[in-house]
């Protein structure tokens, strides 16, 4: 059996701005290659130079008169994030358009951030914290739409307050998960303030399901030297058109969350265990229902990132 293909029905965006974290493979690719060809102008802002223009060549033969611009941004730095968002804010030019899609998993051994925070809250989580912090001035001139994306693993667990950084004991996956529950809790969060504060910023969920992204590859500079076996598996049951998605179908809930969703909405992949299928809407997972959970986060994130909201 052949893997499907959706299609996505997507508005014009000509004259729009649009900035997709993550974008130099796999389903990040996919976004900013399906906002492109809507005719927004994309901002990739990568940690890897080499890849991004890898990337963007790949853009630009696919999408003739893609506008793209390169970044140099390493999520797990805060001050990468904040020169990118002093350059950004600097040029002056709105934000229309931010998908939150980077992302790190399940390094085997506990590893920390340059500012010393456990790698997967750091990047996944604080990291897009900041930059959002950073870029408001922007967003909020461009009444912009932020889709922040989370994770199937997310649909149990919660934050692990008595140990957030897991100095005391490492669970790698509980860590990842842990990273995409603060996701969630997130980009409720800033789209419940947005609201409050007269912002004009719409903030959204979205979640990729299961697909064959380098997620679970071999990652050396995580300790990974091969694929994983789940990987492996992940990548036969896509090929058959079994069960998971495919790199395509995981980047199209998000596609969809940032420029038709509903502020507060949750999207992913709609077949049942939601590992695949095509995207559509979600009812939240209770993880991400705390309102009292989502303020606690918001507070230490703005404490740990020394980032603070107006």
């Amino acid at each position: 059996m052949r893997p499907r293909h959706y299609d996505l029905t997507l508005p014009d965006l000509t004259g729009r701005r649009a900035l997709v974290t993550g974008a130099s493979d796999g389903m990040g690719l996919g976004i900013a290659a399906a906002l492109t060809g809507a005719g927004a102008e994309v901002l990739l802002p990568v940690r890897n130079r080499a890849k991004g223009e890898t990337a963007a060549a790949r853009i630009r033969s696919d999408v003739p008169g893609a506008r793209l611009v390169l970044h140099d941004l390493d999520l797990s730095s805060l001050a990468s994030v904040a020169a990118l968002g002093e350059r950004l804010v600097s040029e002056g030019e709105p934000i229309h358009l931010l998908v939150n899609n980077a992302g790190v998993m399940t390094p085997p051994e506990r590893q920390v951030t340059a500012d010393g925070f456990e790698l997967q809250l750091g990047t996944n989580h604080l990291g897009h914290f900041a930059l959002v912090g950073r870029l408001l001035p922007l967003l909020r001139a461009g009444n912009a739409r932020v889709t922040t994306q989370s994770s199937i693993v997310a649909r149990r667990g919660g934050i692990h307050w008595e140990d957030l950084a897991w100095e005391r004991s490492y669970d790698r996956m509980a860590a990842y998960r842990q990273s995409k529950v603060a996701n969630g809790l997130f980009a409720l969060e800033l789209s419940r303030r947005s609201a409050a504060g007269g912002w004009g910023v719409t903030s959204n969920l979205a979640h990729p399901g299961v697909a064959p992204t380098s997620l679970l590859a071999a990652r050396p500079e995580l300790g990974r030297p091969s694929d994983t076996t789940e990987v492996k598996l992940i990548r036969w049951l896509s090929s058959h058109g079994l069960l998971v998605g495919t790199v395509e179908s995981a980047g199209l809930p998000a596609v969809m969350a940032v420029t038709t969703g509903e502020d507060g909405g949750f999207y992913g992949p709609q077949w049942p265990g939601n590992a695949g299928g095509p995207p559509g809407p979600h009812s939240l997972w209770s993880p991400f229902r705390s309102t009292e959970d989502a303020t606690r986060l918001w507070d230490v994130s703005e404490q740990l990132t020394g980032v603070a909201y107006a």
